[in-house]
């Protein structure tokens, strides 16, 4: 490997562990969330369910648009190294965008009940979930924050300190959470209410324990976030919308694909849906790890878009993709090896009750390995295609691959073929392939072809 492909692969490398690691733990918080819920009994669990799919579908679409901070900075960085206003300006209008698209969302989530009964809920179930919504919707605008910071330190490169900020936040929100719902330390148990309120406490330390790393640490202290935080950029306010707004309809494209599988896992049967539950649990830990690989490339990318260095951009953005699939392959592996020992954390392999489940889960997991390639791809693909602020043809093929090919396979297989469950997830692979292939032809097409346009 020559010289400048070895320091890529140590600068990739640095700056994806990290971010990986914080995709770990994020899943971990929220984990811990349904623990503590688990603890007030099965209706508890089935409310909360509903009310943080409905919080999270919301999450996960600001998530994207906040994401437009990465690719727009690291392309500043790679055109001006020392570059500090407009790294400013960029956090400003990205948190300015994450403040304007909250605010009808918090009016939306404040009606949760509402929206849950005319969505054919119980309404007892509709009631509890609203009454979770009304602690929990707070959070969202102080976890997009935290985003927008995250998303900033990780774009110049010094990713770590958000991953130790989440990590405090495992123990902080365990404890709340212990505190408001079962009522200690002298507070009313609040029960579903206190879960609510225990994340928005969470998500608010997240917020300001990042912000207090970056106003305190040397390595950020210049750039005076807090400075002029109120003054008007339209330009660059346009901009994050542009770029942002294709990632968030991207993400919802994926996000939602997956919760139609579930949906359509209950027209099936209970043990399919349990099944499809615990494998798709496992395969969203697993995808962590391009994810974070996704996140990086868009980094490095970025700065060498922004450089106008375009052996960078192929070099950043071929090896991202290798070491993504590389990791595929190893997981696909992990996958047909030991399904049964993934299964047995989620369910209990001894109870007979569990013997349907636990064996359509192997089946599953089977297939995930056939699909972690294309998956792997496609996450790592895009982040490399958000490097080079490509967001719009990405959301397109996203359209095309999950919703067409993905759902429009899954349905065929299942039902008028009779596959159930298995041709559920068989349409799942088949949309990631699908997606995969486009956005690495996209990618090809860019590097290979010359149609690499130049920031100004």
């Amino acid at each position: 490997m020559s010289s400048p492909w070895r320091l890529e692969a140590g600068a990739l490398i640095a700056l994806a562990l990290p971010m990986i690691a914080g995709n770990i733990a994020w899943a971990g918080i929220a984990a811990t969330d349904l623990l503590l819920l688990g603890r007030l009994g099965a209706g508890a669990v089935a409310s909360g369910a509903l009310a943080i799919n409905l919080f999270n579908a919301l999450l996960i679409f600001g998530m994207g648009l906040v994401t437009a901070a990465s690719p727009l900075i690291a392309s500043e960085r790679g055109r001006h190294r020392h570059s500090v206003r407009d790294v400013r300006k960029t956090v400003h209008q990205t948190l300015r965008a994450a403040t304007l698209f909250t605010l009808p969302a918090w009016a939306l989530l404040w009606n949760s009940e509402a929206i849950l009964l005319l969505m054919g809920q119980e309404p007892d179930l509709a009631r509890q979930a609203g009454s979770l919504m009304h602690g929990l919707q707070w959070a969202l605008l102080p976890f997009l924050g935290f985003t927008t910071l995250r998303n900033f330190i990780s774009a110049l490169e010094r990713p770590v300190w958000g991953l130790v900020i989440m990590i405090c936040a495992i123990p902080f929100n365990i404890l709340a959470g212990w505190t408001l719902i079962f009522g200690h330390f002298g507070f009313p148990a609040w029960g579903l209410f206190g879960a609510g309120i225990a994340s928005t406490l969470s998500s608010t330390f997240l917020f300001l324990g990042l912000l207090s790393v970056i106003l305190l640490n040397r390595n950020f202290r210049r750039y005076r976030l807090l400075g002029r935080f109120w003054t008007r950029d339209r330009e660059r306010h346009r901009a994050v919308w542009t770029l942002g707004l294709p990632i968030a309809i991207t993400l919802g494209f994926e996000t939602t694909v997956f919760n139609a599988s579930a949906f359509l896992m209950g027209l099936i049967d209970r043990d399919s849906l349990a099944a499809h539950a615990v494998a798709i649990q496992i395969a969203a830990m697993i995808f962590m790890v391009p994810m974070g690989i996704g996140q990086a490339a868009t980094i490095r990318v970025g700065i060498a878009y922004g450089r106008r260095d375009s052996h960078a951009i192929a070099r950043a953005g071929w090896l991202a993709l290798a070491v993504g699939t590389g990791f595929a392959l190893a997981a696909a592996g992990l996958l047909i090896s030991i399904p049964r020992t993934l299964v047995s954390a989620f369910l209990d392999l001894g109870d007979p009750a569990n013997a349907r489940s636990a064996a359509l889960a192997v089946h599953f997991l089977a297939i995930a390995a056939l699909f972690q390639l294309g998956d792997a791809a496609q996450a790592v693909s895009a982040g490399m295609l958000r490097g080079l602020q490509d967001t719009k043809v990405p959301m397109i093929c996203a359209l095309f691959g999950y919703w067409v090919v993905g759902l429009g396979v899954g349905v065929l297989l299942a039902f008028p073929m009779g596959l159930n469950g298995v041709g559920i997830w068989l349409g799942l692979a088949s949309g990631l392939g699908v997606v995969a292939l486009l956005l690495v032809g996209r990618w090809w097409a860019r590097e290979r072809l010359s149609l690499l346009p130049l920031p100004r």
